[in-house]
């Protein structure tokens, strides 16, 4: 490709690298505002179930959203083929696959607690468990989440894989990562849309900041995800 291409394309995706950076910082803002001015606060230990609840939304999507979408902008552009850490982390090759595979293994744990704060707060408020659409999505992209984390540990981490075999398998490995980060934000929105409901439109002011925090979300997924496919001009 022409050297003047590569650098426009490299300059398109610092941008849209810069804007889902913003996207996403900003969502934490707003949910923070949200559960902490509005929803009484972030406790798991609490007597108060609601404080219970808040570290479900909280943990879900600084683990299943910020650092997967941060791993994606990681993976794409030192090898035509990643995401947000590659990106972001210049290192050797190892330290890179290391660093991908520490932020999957910490949004894993942080999806860990936060599915268990969402079963305590509904063992507390005597509530049927996977009840909804937001409750199957959410625990189909988690379980699959497990099984690409798994999945790219004994193919790329580990010296078993020909690399015949890991070249043919990394397009899989990558689709499937861009795929989960979707899911992961349609889990979200469905989620925030349920809390919009039971809301039932009395906190007009709270209604509004969830929705931004939607809007917010959304954005950070899409502008990950040009990142992504921009990247491999580069």
């Amino acid at each position: 490709m022409d050297p003047d291409y590569r650098a426009s394309y490299r300059r398109s995706a610092s941008r849209l690298t810069i804007a889902a950076h913003l996207f996403g910082i900003l969502a934490i803002i707003l949910m923070l505002v949200w559960l902490l001015h509005y929803r009484g606060g972030i406790e798991y230990d609490s007597d108060e179930p609601h404080r219970v609840f808040n570290v479900h939304p909280f943990l879900m999507f600084c683990g299943f959203i910020f650092l997967v979408g941060e791993d994606q902008l990681v993976k794409l552009v030192n090898n035509d083929a990643a995401m947000m850490s590659f990106k972001t982390v210049m290192a050797q090759r190892n330290v890179q696959k290391f660093v991908h595979m520490i932020l999957q293994l910490t949004a894993l744990c942080l999806g860990v607690v936060g599915l268990c704060a969402v079963f305590k707060y509904h063992d507390m408020e005597n509530r049927e468990d996977m009840f909804s659409m937001h409750a199957w999505i959410g625990l189909v992209t988690f379980c699959l989440f497990c099984l690409q984390w798994l999945f790219g540990m004994s193919a790329f981490m580990f010296p078993g894989a020909s690399q015949t075999t890991r070249a043919r398998m990394l397009p899989w490995h990558i689709c499937g990562g861009r795929a989960l980060l979707y899911m992961a934000i349609c889990t979200a929105l469905t989620g925030l849309m349920e809390q919009f409901t039971f809301l039932n439109q009395k906190g007009l002011r709270e209604s509004r900041l969830i929705n931004f925090t939607g809007i917010s979300i959304l954005l950070f997924g899409i502008f990950v995800d040009l990142s992504v496919a921009l990247a491999r001009y580069v």
